[in-house]
Order: structure tokens, then sequence, then C-alpha cells
């Protein structure tokens, strides 16, 4: 009972550390924001001491050396409005101490849409487009048996039209397993890196720089100057303990304090029932304290079976996301 009391202790400890901060609106590249992973979002993004899954990469790579096994995953979520959000893994050991990773994340806007003006308002004969994109790399190493930590470097590119802006940024995360009875701490920091800048063959426009005057050049190239914007720079701290944990059954709840640049900071939950290691029921909440927010109960269902020395997983989720209705992310495992 002493144990458990001080596991819910930590847990109030952090929803405690919630303080509204609000600034909205002031990143860029918000779809590195968008949460990863069946089981992840199903546990109401309360991940990243769980981080048991090749979605680590993205929400703590610091685990991946604790996998002990290769492993690839793809993920897709129908995200809002009608775009859908795909996010693809691998996580192999080299050592029995280190693993690797590549990951890429993808927000797909949809089909192209005609390029209209007043002129012509049933179509220019042109089309566009938008996309957003992100490849990382990611290393981790188990320094003990109780303390890994890793990192990711990643590429990100955003795309509207004939315009683009690119940046690379890093990631850093670090698991503690503790003595105490299974309770693990995860910390991770996201997207530390340079501004983005959106550069394109559509700002280059030709100007009169002294209109009132005859006989000057008149078709002087100019480029339009456009704003930098910081990348969404979130740190995590979060726990996970597993209430019950035998051959039959565990139970796992998980916390993460959640502190973004450009947002208020929030408190995520999230539990876990595993029957058997085939089947599993998660419930979770995201974002609490946020006083303007869409995101709320989330809800998740996981099968894994085994196949001679193959595991085959499949993890539904769904995510009550306000105004803007349902989200459904739907991800596959395979474990060799």
């Amino acid at each position: 009972m002493k144990k458990k009391l001080i596991t819910v202790a930590v847990i109030l400890f952090l929803a405690a550390a919630v303080q509204a901060q609000d600034k909205v609106g002031t990143c860029a590249a918000q779809f590195l924001q968008i949460p990863v992973g069946g089981k992840a979002t199903g546990m109401g993004s309360a991940f990243t001491a769980v981080a048991d899954d090749p979605s680590a990469l993205h929400w703590n790579p610091g685990a991946i050396s604790r996998a002990q096994k290769n492993r690839l995953y793809a993920a897709q979520s129908n995200w809002l409005v009608g775009s859908k959000h795909q996010w693809l893994g691998a996580q192999f050991m080299f050592t029995s101490a280190d693993a690797i990773g590549i990951s890429i994340n993808n927000l797909d806007y949809g089909a192209r849409e005609k390029v209209t003006t007043v002129a012509q308002p049933d179509g220019t004969g042109e089309y566009w487009d938008a996309s957003d994109l992100a490849f990382a790399i990611s290393y981790a190493r188990n320094l003990t048996d109780r303390f890994s930590i890793g990192g990711s470097v990643k590429y990100i590119q955003q795309t509207i039209w004939h315009e683009t802006a690119a940046q690379f940024a890093f990631d850093l995360g670090l698991l503690f397993i503790t003595q105490f009875n299974g309770l693990t701490i995860g910390a991770c920091m996201r997207n530390f890196g340079g501004d983005l800048n959106m550069d394109g063959r559509d700002l280059l426009n030709r100007i009169d720089l002294d209109p009132d005057n005859h006989g000057n050049n008149e078709t002087i190239v100019a480029k339009l100057k456009t704003d930098h914007w910081p990348l969404p720079l979130t740190f995590t701290v979060g726990t996970a303990f597993p209430l019950i944990n035998n051959r039959f059954m565990r139970v796992l709840i998980a916390a993460d304090a959640v502190r973004p640049t450009d947002n208020n900071q929030v408190l995520n939950l999230g539990t876990e029932i595993n029957i058997l290691k085939m089947l599993s029921l998660r419930g979770g909440y995201q974002t609490m304290f946020r006083t303007e927010k869409q995101e709320g109960l989330t809800l998740g269902l996981g099968l894994d079976v085994s196949l001679s020395s193959v595991r085959f997983g499949v993890d539904l989720s769904y995510q009550d996301f306000g105004l803007f209705g349902n989200l459904q992310t739907t991800a596959i495992i395979v474990t060799f």
C-alpha cells in the first residue's frame, strides 16, 4: 500500500508542476507534435516512460535500446479536416546494448487543388499542394542495466506550392528503470533546432522602385521577405508503474508532464491492461489543465500474436477531438 501511495504522489507532483503559459501560434512545423502510434495515443500520449514499441523513436529515443529485438512499425491516423498522418519506423539492435533507428513522419493534406485568381475563377491551369515531412536517424545505448540514453537527428521540411522551408533538429531522451517494483522514469527534449523560413520562386517579383519618375528600370527583380519561425520545442517528463504484473495480467499506469514552448503546459494520463501478453485494453486523457483545447478522452485496443520467431501486433486507438470529431489511428508492428 505504501508503494502505491508513493506512485500516486509522484503523479500528483507532475500535475502540480503544470502551470498556465499561453504562446499559441508562435511556432512552425506543428505536424511534429501530432501524437504517434496506436498504443501511445490509446494511452493518452502518456508514453515517455513506457516507450516499449518503435514509436519510442518519436516519444523517447533513449528507450529503443531496451527492446533487445529488431522491430518494424507503420501507423496511420485520419487527422484534422481530411488530412492523413503517416509514421514509419524501424529499430535494430547491433549489440546487446546499442540500437539504431530510422523514422519518417509525414502529414498528407490530400489531393492537389486548382490555382484560381479573380480573373480566372475556374482555374489558371496550375495546381497547388502542401506537404510536411521529417526524416530522423536515432541512436541509443544502455549505459547500465537500468539507465539508457539516446538521441535523434532529424531533417524537417514544409512545402506549399513552390515555397519550401527546411531545417535540422535534434531530440534527446533518457530512460531510468528504478528499483521500486518496475517504476520507470523517462525524459525527452524534442525539436531542438533552428528556425524555419519559407523560400521559393513565387517570392520573386518585378517592381518599380520609383514609380513617380519615368525612364528608370521598372522591372527590377525583388524578393519578398518572409519571417523566421521557431520549431515547437517540447520538454517532457514521464513515469510509468505496473500496478499488477504477473504471467496472466499486467496493469500499467503512466503520466507525462509536457511543457511545449508554444502552448500551455499539460498533463497526459494513461493506462494499459494486458492479458496473457496478447490482448491489451487502453485508455487515457490528453492535455489536462489546458483551458482552450479539443483533445480529451482516448481509448485503444491491441492484439499480439507469435508465428515461429516472428511476432505480429496490431494497435487501434480512438481520440475524442472535440469540434473536429473522432480521430482513429491504426498501427502494425513486426518483431523479429
